[in-house]
């Protein structure tokens, strides 16, 4: 018979306390990010006001010289939370009030989506029933390209529809606003774009549909060789074909063009080179001395209490954590002022190599926090936007014994590639060549990777005819 036993073993086991938790979400967080937690917040704390368009001190405040008594001070603050007390009391709202409060929020717009802007055509369509009840179901089997998943008459099969009303529905939508909306893939799309500007039967329209592989490759020469014509004239028909669009729906993404808002603005001054927060997306918060004063009163009820402190502990955690981002934020970047004199005064080519590490070890915080901190976050330079990250960067060493960054090889090879000649192109090899010209020793496979993330295409496909 097998034995039981008991035995006792102890671990340690690193967990985070909501607060922690609570204060590195608000320090990672982007500005966009940053605003829903905040206005979610108000809504769901009452004891967080907003004091961001309160009247300053300067326009309601009392004479000077009752200003400095510590009476005047202890009268006038018994006095507001008296008056903020009454108010909340007898604070009421109307059927009017409730009703320009719902139109209000009503009137708020939204954009515009595909399948908003699709749907409101079809509602106007005069369509048989059939045809109707066709084109709703093809509508919501698009990408947001306003491309078919599958094939209409296959998307019909499955949803069993009509063939002729699927055929139909088909029809119609690809006569929508925008162009190129119905299509099953890229040359589709294309081809229906050209036939809505009346070049059905262009060169342009010959070009998509059988050789759109070689335009891709930029084989301009077996083109004209297969439509009879001349490279000059293939070449104007890859302009006319590359001002096409091939996301016709791009333009109703809400997430394809976000707003980006500057953390921080480093500008110069008679003292030097200054870092300051925009604040622009963050309001100033308080908690409610009414909610202060309602804790201290409420003695009988348990739950009452318990919600109080609660919320007035959530508010002071959020209301510190959002000044500890700040703050922090501040420091780095009045660290990168530190670090990159030069690429402030000069441009990007002049970036150093600067890691997170040293910003931490500078500042006596970790490495990760740094990391949080910058991430997300971008500040407005004398050269235009950048993410804060950008600015730590590993880099190479010139034979001069000077420190380039990345980005400043990045710089150097756009320099050479917007300096070459278009019939004849710089390889990758040519401008490792140039770059260890320039004392910059860069293997060629470098500068292929570095020319991938600027956007720039190989010399073969960058050569004009």
């Amino acid at each position: 018979m097998a034995e039981s036993s008991l035995q006792q073993s102890f671990s340690q086991q690193q967990s985070l306390a909501p607060q922690m938790r609570r204060s590195l979400e608000i320090l990672q967080a982007n500005s966009m990010e940053l605003s829903q937690m905040v206005r979610q917040a108000l809504e769901t704390n009452p004891v967080l006001e907003d004091i961001t368009e309160a009247p300053s001190l300067d326009e309601m405040g009392p004479d000077p010289e009752e200003a400095d008594s510590l009476d005047y001070l202890n009268e006038t603050d018994d006095d507001i939370r008296e008056l903020m007390i009454m108010e909340r009391r007898n604070q009421s709202y109307s059927q009017d009030d409730e009703e320009r409060r719902d139109h209000l929020y009503n009137s708020i717009v939204a954009p515009e989506t595909l399948q908003q802007h699709l749907a409101a055509q079809l509602q106007v369509a005069l369509l048989d029933p059939g045809v109707r009840v066709a084109a709703e179901a093809l509508l919501g089997n698009m990408d947001p390209r306003g491309f078919f998943d599958l094939p209409p008459t296959e998307l019909g099969v499955r949803l069993g529809l009509p063939a002729d009303d699927v055929e139909s529905a088909t029809a119609v939508i690809r006569g929508f606003d925008p162009p190129g909306i119905g299509a099953i893939d890229l040359r589709d799309s294309l081809l229906l774009q050209l036939e809505r500007r009346g070049q059905g039967s262009s060169i342009e329209h010959r070009i998509v549909s059988d050789h759109l592989e070689d335009l891709a490759r930029k084989r301009y020469p077996q083109i004209a060789r297969a439509l009879g014509t001349s490279i000059d004239r293939i070449s104007e028909a890859a302009e006319a074909i590359g001002r096409l669009t091939p996301n016709p729906g791009g333009e109703y993404d809400p997430t394809g063009n976000p707003m980006i808002r500057a953390d921080v603005i480093i500008e110069k001054e008679d003292e030097g080179w200054i870092a300051r927060l925009t604040n622009e997306y963050l309001p100033k918060l308080r908690v409610s001395d009414f909610y202060k004063d309602l804790l201290g009163r409420t003695t009988n009820d348990t739950k009452a209490r318990q919600f109080l402190r609660d919320n007035l502990r959530e508010g002071r955690t959020l209301i510190r954590s959002l000044s500890l981002r700040q703050e922090t934020i501040l420091s780095i970047a009045e660290k990168l002022i530190e670090h990159q004199p030069d690429f402030l005064a000069r441009g990007p080519r002049h970036l150093r190599p600067l890691t997170m590490n040293q910003i931490a070890d500078e500042l006596g915080l970790h490495a990760t926090t740094v990391s949080r901190a910058v991430a997300g976050k971008y500040v407005l330079t004398p050269h235009g936007l950048m993410e804060m990250r950008s600015f730590f960067a590993a880099g190479y060493q010139t034979e001069d014994g000077k420190e380039v960054s990345n980005a400043g090889v990045r710089e150097a090879i756009q320099g050479l590639i917007s300096r070459e000649s278009p019939s004849k192109p710089l390889s990758d090899e040519a401008i490792a060549k140039a770059l260890k010209g320039q004392g910059i020793p860069v293997a060629r496979r470098t500068v292929a990777k570095y020319r991938d993330q600027l956007g720039i295409l190989p010399s073969h496909l960058r050569r004009t005819f």
